[in-house]
């Protein structure tokens, strides 16, 4: 039987801050404890203010815990993203007006100074796995809020990280687009075999793509629960139409504390 790794390992970490205005200690993140496995896709859920972007930028290396352990793959999160294990998702795709999709997508190996050669092999075979072969010449403005989050997600898979880290990309979506994109994200987790963390405050997004769903409840951000997802895969629209589907949402639901 084949043994999955964990790709990483969360134990202990509290996250704390000092308020600019009245100088108390904010606990942002209080003994967060967490496995996430090598080719799993994790979401993290809760409301506004229980912490899940903040454990979301401990895990990429973009802020420090206050205490407790990180390892990816037995790497501290520093290691892992000096080495390029992650690419990062964010709300917005944060893409530079001024350059086309092809350079958008383009940039994180001109960065590393990838050969031209590769960099356009890697290009076209981003933007074909995206859907957006026929849109490289075109600029940001050119394209929908749907089309511009999916050369966000085409340049952060550039440079082949093996983690996926994701932070609401789609909240600012309508919900035609979005079921589009959800679609098209699962298509691509199973092409590429990513470990994925995506961050949402949407529990029926959380439930559809996800096989682990974590709840984080508020002030501290605590973990309240975690949900196998057991709905089968591939997954289609029609899934979310199911008994086991609205069971598994209103567990999530039913997992918040303090809101």
């Amino acid at each position: 039987m084949h043994t999955v790794e964990t790709e990483i390992k969360i134990k202990g970490v509290y996250v704390s801050f000092p308020d600019k205005n009245s100088g108390d200690e904010i606990h942002a993140l209080r003994d967060i404890n967490l496995d996430i496995k090598q080719g799993e896709f994790v979401s993290l859920v809760g409301p506004s203010g229980c912490g899940k972007t903040t454990l979301l930028r401990v895990i990429a290396d973009l802020q420090q815990p206050s205490s407790g352990i990180i390892s990816v793959r037995g790497m501290t999160p520093h290691e892992a993203r000096l080495k390029k294990k992650y690419g990062i998702v964010f709300q917005s795709p944060v893409l530079y007006d001024w350059r086309t999709v092809r350079r958008n997508v383009c940039m994180p190996m001109e960065v590393i100074g990838l050969p031209k050669k590769e960099r356009t092999r890697r290009v076209d075979e981003m933007l074909e796995m995206v859907g957006l072969m026929k849109f490289g010449k075109k600029y940001p403005h050119q394209l929908s809020g749907g089309m511009q989050q999916r050369v966000g997600i085409a340049r952060a898979l550039a440079l082949d990280p093996e983690i996926l880290l994701m932070d609401e990309p789609f909240s600012a979506l309508d919900e035609f687009t979005k079921e589009k994109l959800h679609m098209d994200m699962l298509d691509i987790w199973k092409r590429t075999n990513k470990t994925i963390v995506f961050v949402t405050h949407n529990i029926q997004e959380a439930v559809f793509l996800s096989d682990r769903v974590v709840v984080l409840s508020p002030h501290p951000g605590r973990v309240s629960a975690v949900v196998d997802v057991g709905i089968p895969r591939p997954r289609g629209l029609n899934s979310k139409d199911t008994p086991e589907f609205s069971h598994l949402m209103a567990r999530v639901r039913n997992s918040f504390e303090g809101v």
